[in-house]
């Protein structure tokens, strides 16, 4: 342990000479997960989801073979198989709901139900909770039509595909606290799924770290322009947190930090994490909530003041989205599963999987973050206090410029405190905790203390 512990400390002390943003400490069972992601495997799920016809959320609900209904009851069989594997951690169910007829994309008053498979954590003392999803439901040209063929396989087979993924690699190892991966219904009606989700966590006091939401992540190529991009892919985070305080207000005002949310710190460590155990695919950090004027099944969980982001990929395809199956004019519409790209696909659902892994083994974050305003000075103090539950190793102090959009620098810390020569007129700083294996907690952005 000594040895392990030595040499972590020379690693860390050369981060900031050899990488200065990001963690060069990698865990080899992360790594072992990301390489059991199949491209083949996702390909099957989505021919099969696909195989069902349409996915409609008020489609049929009794067949075996056809509707949403059977398509709900295969994700949770699949689920089922998992759980064999999962030492009695994992276990599925269909969480059914019912939504009174809205007069807009809810004809009646209807029974939904979101497929979900819940990885029990190993330490009963951390209540943290980490939720996956994407969209289940799949619809045509025509919202309202519920029985033409909608075959929903990038919009989104390719979200629920990733989910049922990494939940049958995850689900045979142990992590501290609880993993929910879910397929939600309703999306395409108005997120009804996400939001009976969303308000479920919030009315029973779930401490949701972070949701990630995967909807159109099998895609590279955009229709019109041309372009062809399986090298990015967009993450899409809020600025202002809907729920913010007045108090908090206040504090974001008099410290810039417009573009620290806690959603913003979730996508960025997306992107270090992505850069440490994913090859060739880069975060693309948006800077909305989502598409112009469009919105996802992260909005609810946003909306209930939780830490959510988007993933998207980089160039969407209108000709393969929202429409009928049909050939016009030497052009094929519709959302079929020839046209992904199932090797992108695998990469970004890697992404998703290395942060999952990384922030579900991760410490608890530091407590009372703050910077010192006590004087005038061209460096900065930082304080905080170590968080309770997993021990934790030491700290990763973040720095960028006003003007940069992700971390720049990083620095490691065995204390508490720490003296750094960067203004704070000039900088924006983070803290995180780390254990010995190099695993992260999100970051916290400072405020000011005297």
């Amino acid at each position: 342990m000594k040895t392990t512990s030595f040499i972590y400390t020379i690693l860390m002390g050369l981060m900031f000479q050899i990488s200065p943003a990001q963690t060069i400490v990698s865990d080899p069972e992360i790594k072992k997960m990301v390489s059991e992601v199949s491209a083949s495997n996702m390909e099957n799920t989505v021919r099969k989801l696909v195989s069902f016809g349409t996915r409609h959320t008020l489609s049929d609900t009794k067949s075996n073979t056809r509707g949403i209904g059977a398509a709900q009851r295969w994700v949770k069989s699949e689920f089922d198989k998992y759980a064999k594997e999962s030492n009695g951690r994992l276990s599925a169910e269909i969480d059914y709901f019912t939504v009174k007829a809205d007069g807009k994309r809810i004809a009646t008053d209807s029974q939904l139900g979101n497929v979900m498979a819940t990885l029990k954590g190993t330490d009963p003392t951390d209540n943290r909770v980490l939720i996956i999803s994407g969209h289940l439901d799949s619809r045509a040209s025509d919202v309202m039509n519920t029985t033409i063929d909608a075959p929903g396989a990038n919009d989104d087979g390719s979200g629920v595909a990733a989910v049922m993924e990494i939940s049958r690699i995850m689900s045979k190892r142990e992590f501290p606290f609880t993993i929910i991966f879910v397929a939600v219904v309703g999306e395409e009606q108005g997120l009804y799924g996400a939001k009976h989700l969303a308000d479920k966590a919030k009315a029973e006091n779930w401490n949701v770290v972070a949701m990630l939401n995967n909807d159109m992540i099998g895609n590279s190529l955009s229709n019109g322009t041309g372009l062809r991009d399986n090298l990015n892919v967009r993450v899409f985070s809020e600025t202002i947190p809907y729920l913010e305080t007045e108090a908090e207000a206040k504090v974001r005002k008099s410290t810039n930090r417009e573009n620290d949310s806690p959603s913003r710190q979730l996508a960025r460590y997306i992107k270090t994490t992505t850069s440490q155990y994913v090859d060739q695919l880069n975060i693309n950090l948006v800077y909305r909530n989502d598409r112009f004027l469009r919105g996802g099944d992260h909005t609810p969980f946003s909306q209930n003041g939780f830490t959510a982001i988007r993933f998207c990929e980089m160039n969407e395809n209108y000709d393969h989205q929202h429409q009928d199956i049909r050939l016009e004019k030497g052009t094929q519409f519709g959302d079929l599963p020839e046209f992904m790209d199932f090797e992108y696909m695998r990469k970004v659902t890697c992404a998703n999987l290395a942060t999952l892994s990384n922030l579900g083994l991760s410490p608890k974050a530091p407590n009372n973050v703050g910077v010192k305003i006590t004087e005038l000075t061209n460096f900065s103090d930082l304080v905080w206090t170590a968080p309770e539950g997993k021990k934790i190793y030491g700290y990763n102090v973040l720095i960028r410029e006003t003007s940069s959009s992700h971390w720049e620098k990083t620095f490691f810390v065995k204390d508490t405190v720490t003296s750094i020569p960067y203004s704070k007129d000039n900088y924006f700083f983070a803290i995180q905790s780390v254990d010995e294996l190099g695993h992260t907690s999100l970051p916290i952005f400072p405020v000011p203390v005297k």
